[in-house]
């Protein structure tokens, strides 16, 4: 019987049972953004199942989930429709000698659904994605400095992780770094970087953690494709966090700025393993002759997983509903702030909301908001981007709204 999230256990819980075994096998406990993300108090690490937007940990409390396993989750988990694809995929196979024939349906479904794509090629995780970019865009011009904003992530690859422990500068040597939205930033890059300018790249819109979240201006995003076609290098957009929330077609459609060359992963497969590289006929010879390469690359269950993910978007109009339930959880969250007397600041799109407290460096506020949220069912993040998915509802969002009010309380109690 699953037992509330209100619910304390007083006695040892499954969680911590399993971080102590976790502790004496596995460096830390966890590795990676798990093991960095610092989560409040009664957080739980291991989860049991989930459906819908909901999960449950391994104690059996519920939550209401708005992290969607960190992005991957675009419709909901274990959508059926989803999962019938990936099953029926499974029982012929998945891990061949190659690829089966769903990767060149895949590929057709992305060329055209994306409109700067002209072909598509597949990998596993968003690093091997947007390393592959780097890679093409590299062999493409012949040239190394690729520019990226300070602050974004790309990865945990030694070229591009946010942490330098064991991370050489020779790894770094060639990445010139600009501000976000600054044009003027990007445009003294771009001159330092001279006749060496590979790429150009940027995340969809700037979501770094623990900072307000920002949407691209039409003038960066315009100075960034100019300066690109100036130089003949390419213009690469990371839709890994944001590919398929905003817009099927591509993040940046709506500033009518198109890239050279996109990676893309988590929500494609909706929690299926994949990633995915579009690119335009510049670059398809440079992405012909580099070595680009996974044993699991070819797997088919996650691509029938994709194909299914890419229509049910498409047929559904999923990016205009995920915005209408971030809206909906956007300003109830702003009218219970106004209510409890408590200052916040919401920023980003709708669809990938960041709540952050007024006065909260330490995140002391933030901390307390989503623990006591945690225990009324509503699982959110004091400083990273959350995630909508198609499967959140009006009731859901009202649901969370009321867990809500008991963290914006527990902040009040605070003062």
């Amino acid at each position: 019987m699953t037992r509330p999230a209100s619910v304390l256990n007083e006695t040892l819980t499954a969680d911590a049972a399993l971080r102590a075994r976790a502790a004496r096998v596995v460096p830390g406990g966890m590795w990676g953004h798990l093991n960095a993300a610092r989560l409040p108090e009664g957080y739980p690490q291991f989860f049991a199942s989930a459906q819908g937007c909901r999960i449950r940990d391994v104690d059996g409390r519920e939550y209401i989930d708005f992290m969607c396993s960190w992005g991957p989750v675009l419709l909901g988990h274990r959508h059926p429709e989803i999962e019938a694809a990936a099953q029926a995929q499974a029982a012929l196979g998945d891990c061949f000698n190659g690829p089966g024939e769903v990767m060149v349906d895949l590929a057709e479904d992305l060329v055209a659904m994306v409109p700067h794509a002209d072909w598509a090629m597949f990998q596993k995780n968003g690093g091997d994605a947007t390393t592959a970019c780097v890679t093409i865009a590299r062999a493409g011009t012949t040239r190394r400095k690729v520019l990226v904003a300070r602050g974004s992530y790309h990865g945990a690859l030694p070229w591009c992780s946010p942490s330098l422990i064991g991370v050489t500068s020779e790894d770094r040597a060639h990445l010139v770094h600009f501000d976000y939205n600054d044009v003027a930033s990007l445009q003294a890059a771009v001159t330092d970087a001279g006749n060496d300018l590979a790429a150009i790249l940027v995340t969809a819109f700037r979501h770094d953690m623990g900072r307000d979240l920002e949407l691209p201006t039409v003038e960066f995003a315009q100075a960034a494709r100019a300066a690109c076609d100036a130089a003949g290098a390419a213009l690469i957009i990371d839709e890994v966090r944001a590919g398929l929330r905003l817009d099927l077609g591509g993040s940046w459609e709506a500033l009518g700025v198109r890239p050279d060359l996109a990676a893309w992963s988590k929500a494609i497969a909706n929690g299926h393993a994949l990633a995915a590289v579009t690119g335009n006929d510049r670059f398809r010879d440079a992405a012909t002759k580099v070595f680009v390469t996974g044993s699991f690359w070819c797997g088919t269950v996650a691509m029938a997983a994709a194909r299914a993910t890419l229509r049910i978007a498409r047929e559904t109009g999923v990016p205009a509903h995920l915005h209408a339930m971030g809206l909906r959880l956007r300003d109830g969250l702003a009218a219970l702030a106004d209510q409890h007397g408590v200052a916040i600041r919401q920023s980003g799109p709708p669809q990938m909301p960041l709540v952050l407290f007024d006065d909260d460096l330490d995140v002391r506020k933030g901390r307390a908001f989503c623990s006591a949220a945690l225990r009324h069912g509503a699982f959110f993040h004091p400083q990273h981007n959350m995630f909508l998915s198609a499967a959140h509802g009006p009731a859901d969002i009202d649901e969370a709204l009321e867990a809500a009010a008991q963290g914006f309380r527990a902040v009040r109690e605070l003062r």
